[in-house]
């Protein structure tokens, strides 16, 4: 005669590997076993090595001519030093430009024109973070008058996910082990194996930007974890 299971227990955090985490669903009877349902996720570190800066430059003038022709002249010195600093084209990438006009309210009285604010943004990737404060630093000593971020990434993932995709793996084998020992019966068989969603690498970090001297800018980028979720069923009896 065979029997359903309902499992709903909760596990010793001490039980699990340090870098991944289960948490098993439920069994229901199959016509062959039982079948144990988990879902599984790996974990892995890694220190970021790409981060992603805004720059930008706010000009304004008396005429929207003249706050646009400033601009583009500021912004092209800001490409320029991006270039001498080795900066590949791929890598830096225009984001917003706009062209608003100054107001100034006084109490009782319609909004007075003062003039026009013009604003161009980059999106610029650094691949070397060691270099990226320096060229920081540089950009605003061309003109560039605003900075935001960083947000720091892994270029290329992959083999950190595979790595933690193989730590799901022996951690979801683990835990049907455990039912199975705890049920007085054996692990048979994996019969499905799932990704659940898109693997993560979040929260992405924003790194701090801060004085090493005087004048220079360091950025520190510290560590990313990267997971994946694995659901898995395997048969038992």
């Amino acid at each position: 005669m065979k029997y359903a299971w309902f499992i709903g227990l909760a596990l010793s955090s001490a039980a699990l590997p340090l870098a991944a985490e289960a948490q098993p669903l439920a069994t229901v009877a199959t016509t062959g076993g039982t079948r144990l349902d988990i879902a599984a996720t790996g974990e892995v570190s890694r220190v970021p090595d790409v981060a992603i800066i805004a720059t930008g430059v706010v000009t304004r003038s008396a005429n929207a001519v003249d706050a646009l022709s400033q601009n583009a002249a500021r912004i092209e010195r800001v490409r320029a030093a991006l270039r001498r600093a080795g900066v590949a084209e791929r890598d830096i990438q225009t984001s917003s430009v706009s062209l608003n006009p100054d107001y100034v309210y006084a109490d009782g009285q319609p909004p007075r024109l003062t003039g026009y604010q013009a604003t161009n943004q980059l999106s610029i990737r650094f691949r070397d973070i060691r270099a990226s404060g320096r060229i920081i630093d540089a950009l605003v000593a061309e003109g560039a008058n605003q900075v935001s971020g960083p947000t720091l990434t892994i270029d290329k993932p992959e083999a950190a996910l595979d790595e933690a995709r193989t730590k799901a793996l022996a951690v979801g084998r683990a835990r049907a082990e455990l039912y199975a020992r705890t049920l007085g019966m054996q692990v048979v068989r994996l019969v499905s194996v799932s990704e659940g969603g898109s693997p993560s690498q979040g929260p992405i970090p924003m790194a701090a930007m801060r004085a090493e001297r005087s004048s220079d800018t360091a950025i520190v980028p510290g560590e990313q974890q990267l997971s994946v979720t694995l659901q898995m069923s395997f048969e038992l009896r």
